[in-house]
């Protein structure tokens, strides 16, 4: 195919990325279950729950929505927080150019929408095996999407059920889910600076400054020390 033929867009394309997404659907159930449970105990309602997951689909940035829910609501930091959480869509959305910009711009930001690291990594692995149906990313986001939301209302109902989360160690799926994602960041030793001045930061500041703000402050000071130390050209694993 050339690079300036048209690219298909249809149902088949569509129904086939549903249909490689199901085992992937089936995982993301149980965690947008934790968020359901998590977010009843936050103090949202059923509404806000399932309205949240609709709208932003997003599990990382939902998750630290809950974590900085209080009152009054922390708009500025929960914005922030999750832009910069979220900043690498910019990277995987950009990734996909050469197949996307080949159908029309509704196809595309259609699509974007339910974009998540999931059915990227599908979806590139199948573009470059040679896959060109560009309705593959629409119809396995489509799938994660209803799975998603459709399990934020079943955690939130789990959660009557549960009561307090902490009674059955529920407050500690945070931690530990984001605790696993460091782990698959992990690249070696010279990724320890970074991320202890993070904590390090991050802890301080939570004695100094009022809120959740210690979250953003230790996350920008960690950031600026990896790029000071990749400037720097030290990159000692």
């Amino acid at each position: 195919m050339s690079p300036r033929d048209p690219i298909p867009f249809t149902l088949d394309g569509a129904l086939y990325g549903a249909r490689k997404m199901i085992p992937l659907v089936l995982s993301s159930i149980v965690f947008g279950a934790v968020y359901g449970v998590l977010a009843r105990d936050a103090g949202l309602s059923l509404a806000e729950t399932v309205l949240m997951s609709a709208t932003v689909f997003a599990g990382a940035s939902q998750l630290i929505a809950i974590q900085l829910w209080a009152a009054p609501l922390p708009v500025l930091p929960i914005l922030i927080a999750t832009l910069a959480v979220n900043s690498r869509m910019l990277l995987m959305g950009a990734s996909m150019r050469p197949w996307f910009t080949r159908i029309s711009t509704k196809q595309a930001y259609g699509s974007f929408f339910f974009l998540t690291d999931g059915n990227w990594a599908m979806a590139m692995k199948e573009y470059f095996n040679g896959y060109r149906d560009a309705a593959f990313l629409l119809g396995s986001g489509l799938a994660l999407y209803v799975g998603w939301v459709a399990s934020a209302a079943i955690g939130y109902g789990m959660g009557s059920m549960v009561g307090d989360p902490r009674v059955y160690g529920l407050d500690v799926l945070l931690p530990i889910f984001f605790g696993a994602l460091l782990a698959a960041m992990w690249k070696g030793k010279g990724d320890l600076l970074p991320w202890g001045v993070a904590a390090g930061t991050a802890i301080l500041a939570s004695y100094l400054v009022p809120g959740h703000w210690y979250i953003l402050i230790g996350g920008f000071v960690g950031s600026l020390t990896g790029l000071l130390r990749y400037k720097e050209g030290d990159h000692v694993n």
